[in-house]
């Protein structure tokens, strides 16, 4: 990656609001926001094939769990934390690596988190 281009981040959020109060969280965290993508076939397009460093994903889209889009993130190598607020309960056990920030989040807790992603 080049060291002087911002890190891309890949938002998938249904709820608007939601989604508009992460991205200026990580825009002013630094970050380049792509996205957001606010339905799950958008999110899972842009897991396969958008220039992302990273992701954070809701874990219900409208109803829809938005696991397979993680799971084509880790095929790609793309590290991503939850944003939801059902907290690791809802994931049953898949992903464990993945930090979760339960909702409602701080802008502290979004940069803990992407800071686990980074090492």
């Amino acid at each position: 990656m080049n060291e002087n281009r911002r890190q891309r981040i890949l938002v998938v959020e249904d709820e608007v609001l939601v989604a508009m109060l992460l991205e200026d969280t990580l825009e002013g965290l630094g970050y380049t926001i792509v996205g957001p993508a606010h339905r799950f076939a958008e999110g899972l397009a842009a897991a396969e094939e958008a220039d992302i460093d990273m992701a954070v994903l809701d874990l219900n889209l409208d109803g829809q769990r938005s696991l397979p889009i993680a799971d084509k993130l880790v095929e790609r190598g793309i590290p991503f934390i939850f944003a939801t607020g059902y907290g690791e309960a809802g994931l049953e056990g898949l992903h464990p690596d993945a930090p979760v920030v339960h909702k409602p989040f701080s802008t502290d807790d979004i940069s803990r988190a992407l800071g686990r992603l980074q090492g």
